[in-house]
């Protein structure tokens, strides 16, 4: 049996190509790294919104009892982003919605860094 080099052409990836993909695959994992903290700040601080507009639902709470029910549970869940006083409290059909906005600086590396604004309510 005669080996047909056209037909059974080289295939697979160069040293050069792993080399290039490979430093390719870990930036996008340092960045990951670097970002994946920020979002999953933002998903308690959604998770405790929520909870809590649904437990001052059920209770008659003012405002303060409210801000303070989250600076525990922020300090609990370990939120350092925003405080109880960030909240911005509305009233919509006699229950709470809770709002907040924020930005989050994340430095990359150097002098560059990644702003990403958020936005949570209780809706």
């Amino acid at each position: 049996m005669r080996f047909n080099k056209a037909f059974y052409g080289q295939r697979g990836i160069s040293l050069s190509g792993m080399l290039i993909w490979s430093v390719i695959l870990i930036l996008v994992a340092l960045l990951g790294f670097k970002v994946l903290p920020a979002y999953i700040e933002y998903s308690a601080i959604k998770k405790n919104l929520t909870a809590i507009a649904k437990e001052a639902s059920s209770q008659d709470s003012d405002l303060n009892n409210i801000r303070l029910s989250f600076a525990k549970r922020a300090q609990i869940d370990g939120i350092k982003a925003i405080s109880g006083q960030d909240i911005k409290i509305n009233r919509e059909k006699g229950r709470p919605v809770l709002s907040v906005s924020y930005s989050t600086k994340i430095p990359l590396f150097s002098s560059v860094s990644l702003l990403i604004d958020f936005e949570a309510t209780s809706e």
